[in-house]
């Protein structure tokens, strides 16, 4: 699908649906040189992916893939941007209050300061932060304290660093605000809600993460010896001196616990995440600045809005619009037809779904290894939604149930697959930095070795899980 992909968007042909091109150039093609390049460079990691991505949606929009600058702006998927935008909020506001680094700092002491105890301890502190927060923020936020605890035990970091890696991507994989590629599916997919992905995606999460817990012991386990002196320092450490501001924890907490909430009952109300999140982002901000001079509020408002990940939501700005140039230059109706392609020969439209479901699922685990997990989710999407019109058209109509078996391969194919390799998501690349930052950097082809096969064995799990749930 990978090869098709981009030999249908350089394949030229296309009529691109009235849109008047730059010197009488064909849409797709050029729509397709641009997606190739963007991704292209995006993958060597020399510029910034932001930069590159708002390059080349400008570039839709200078050689005529879009009529105007409207049409460009039309493709934002606006509810992605203020889902990720107030949460990130809300992450700048609670961090300062300690209580990340205090539930490191506990989670090691419980252990008694043992390293397979505190990797394992870390692991499943990423997994359940990745899935209530997201994990790129959760491992902002993770890998500073494991260096720290890493070097007072006088220890290499690789090991807990690639268990907080695979283990935020697992995390994320359980609910819609976990991991970007659920974002995307939760906010385009108009039947899929907060609470689908806890009750159709999330029961297999913790298998998987036990599942895969079990090869690290047997990689890293056993050979996790620190001297009692070392662990006597961390035990030493005083978790509750890491709360710095009681009254804000308080208050993020109570902010935090009526978003979740509200994801949970907005839907059926009428109300999108993105709006949840924005006016809780906006509600913390207000509580945490009520008793502050206007100096003060004006200051510290400037100063959490300086801690959003504007790279991120700038970066999702100009993916929005690249993918939407390629669904209007035609390009996406010719690269679902040879998604349907998978579908020929099938006798009904049960057999329709299991072809696509692990199809989707194991390209999207591959692909995602290869490239960063986000854009390929983003073009999948618009992608099976006019494979769903074509197999209707055809006479082979997906029922609601069947179309979201294959929406649940692609979020745990894009998920998990993103455990592949280094590039497959973005908080692989954020943990990366800080341990090179550290000096003890994390080698492509190490990670690769590692992960690669890791992420196959949980794929397969996940594929069992597809299959017996939803395909039997």
């Amino acid at each position: 699908m990978i090869l098709s992909l981009a030999t249908t968007l350089l394949g030229g042909g296309g009529e691109g649906h009235g849109v008047e091109p730059l010197f009488g150039w064909d849409p797709l093609w050029i729509s397709g040189v641009i997606f190739v390049l963007t991704y292209g460079v995006i993958m060597t990691e020399k510029y910034n992916r932001a930069v590159v991505a708002l390059l080349g949606a400008g570039a839709m929009i200078l050689f005529g893939v879009y009529p105007n600058q409207s049409a460009a702006i039309h493709g934002i998927d606006w509810n992605t941007i203020g889902l990720l935008t107030g949460m990130m909020v809300i992450v700048a506001v609670t961090q300062r209050t300690g209580v990340f680094q205090f539930l490191a700092i506990w989670s090691a002491k419980k252990v008694n300061a043992r390293p397979w105890g505190i990797l394992v301890m870390l692991s499943i502190v990423t997994a359940v932060l990745s899935a209530l927060l997201d994990n790129v923020t959760t491992v902002l936020l993770i890998a500073p304290v494991t260096l720290l605890i890493t070097e007072e035990l006088e220890i290499a970091p690789y090991p807990f660093l690639f268990a907080e890696i695979l283990f935020s991507n697992i995390g994320g994989t359980a609910t819609l605000i976990g991991d970007p590629p659920n974002i995307l599916i939760g906010s385009q997919v108009e039947t899929i809600t907060f609470n689908s992905f806890l009750t159709e995606v999330a029961p297999i999460v913790p298998l998987i993460f036990i599942m895969t817990l079990l090869p690290i012991y047997v990689m890293w386990g056993r050979k996790l010896t620190a001297s009692d002196e070392a662990m006597a320092r961390v035990m030493n450490f005083k978790a509750k001196e890491a709360i710095t501001n009681v009254p804000l924890l308080k208050k993020s907490l109570a902010v935090l616990t009526f978003v979740l909430l509200g994801f949970m009952v907005g839907h059926p109300l009428g109300f999108e995440p993105a709006t949840v999140a924005m006016v809780g982002g906006a509600l913390l901000l207000l509580l945490d600045n009520l008793s502050r001079t206007p100096e003060e509020k004006s200051e510290n408002v400037h100063h959490t809005f300086g801690e959003v990940e504007w790279v991120t939501i700038f970066f999702f700005v100009g993916l929005f619009v690249i993918v939407h140039g390629l669904e209007n230059a035609g390009a996406l109706d010719i690269l679902a037809e040879k998604v349907v392609g998978f579908t020929e020969g099938a006798a009904n439209s049960a057999e329709v779904t299991t072809r696509l479901s692990i199809a989707v699922l194991w390209v999207s685990a591959v692909a995602s290894a290869i490239v960063d997990n986000i854009p390929f989710v983003a073009t999948m999407i618009p992608t099976l939604k006019t494979a769903f019109v074509q197999l209707s058209e055809q006479g082979s109509v997906l029922d609601l149930d069947q179309q979201h078996a294959i929406w649940w391969s692609l979020s745990l194919g894009a998920c998990l697959g993103g455990n592949g390799s280094l590039i497959g998501a973005s908080a692989n690349l954020i943990v990366a930095g800080f341990a090179e930052r550290a000096g003890s950097p994390i080698r492509f082809l190490t990670f690769l070795k590692h992960a690669f096969p890791l992420m196959l064995f949980s794929v397969a799990i996940a594929t069992v899980y597809i299959y017996l749930r939803y395909l039997v």
